[in-house]
């Protein structure tokens, strides 16, 4: 069996870097597995309960050695906006062909995997937001939004053995130094629902969201299980 620490897959980004800091802040033993760990910041690289791991998510040794240290995985790969011109199956390839036959392998259940609200789902309800963004998507970042769409129907259609869930999410402001994550970890109520709900917004500071994933992996709750809920700050 696994041993009760968390993998991070993304985690030399904004976002992870939050979510390592909020990890380390809660003495959740981590693991994370990174192609550039150079990025990670120097005052919490050498914090004992942070193991680093350097390798590509293609490299599926490499990978499977790390997951066979974890119980869960929270995973914030994800294309750039910045870099549109990309695989249109490069991410839903990456998660098919690697990460789930390692979670498998090792008897790895439970993954948290970033996806956007370009992932439109049946609960949501209509706001002038997402059809501008999957508008945005569809003429400009065309393979951003497909890597998007495949993501949620690899796991939707091949995935019911593990317990997934694909938060979305849209805008994600903030810096991932100490100082910023203290503060916007505290930025008020977190949402989750589905867009356009009453409380959702389309906006959340990074460190929030670090903060929701931990208690969401902490909490072990199964409420979203096979569920694409929306994350954001409450209104």
């Amino acid at each position: 069996m696994a041993d009760p620490k968390v993998l991070v897959l993304g985690g030399t980004g904004p976002a992870g870097i939050c979510l390592l800091r909020e990890l380390l802040h809660r003495s959740c033993a981590t693991v994370v597995y990174a192609r550039n760990t150079s990025k990670i910041p120097d005052d919490i690289r050498d914090k004992k309960l942070l193991e680093i791991i350097s390798g590509e998510i293609s490299d599926g040794e490499k990978l499977a050695a790390a997951m066979a240290k974890c119980s869960t995985i929270i995973s914030l790969l994800g294309p750039d906006i910045k870099n549109p011109e990309i695989d249109p199956e490069l991410y839903p390839k990456l998660y098919s062909q690697n990460v789930l036959p390692a979670m498998r392998a090792h008897g790895v259940k439970r993954i948290f995997v970033m996806g956007t609200v370009s992932i439109k789902h049946q609960d949501d309800i209509w706001t002038i937001f997402q059809p501008m963004v999957l508008v945005f998507m569809k003429l400009f970042a065309s393979s951003i939004y497909q890597n998007m769409t495949g993501l949620a129907n690899l796991f939707q259609n091949t995935a019911e053995d593990l317990d997934w869930t694909i938060f979305r999410i849209a805008q994600i402001p903030g810096e991932s130094d100490e100082t910023s994550w203290k503060a916007d970890r505290e930025t008020g109520e977190v949402f989750v629902g589905y867009v356009g709900q009453t409380g959702w917004t389309s906006s959340i500071k990074r460190a929030a969201l670090a903060r929701w994933l931990v208690d969401a992996y902490e909490s072990g709750s199964s409420d979203w299980v096979h569920k694409m809920p929306a994350v954001s700050r409450r209104s």
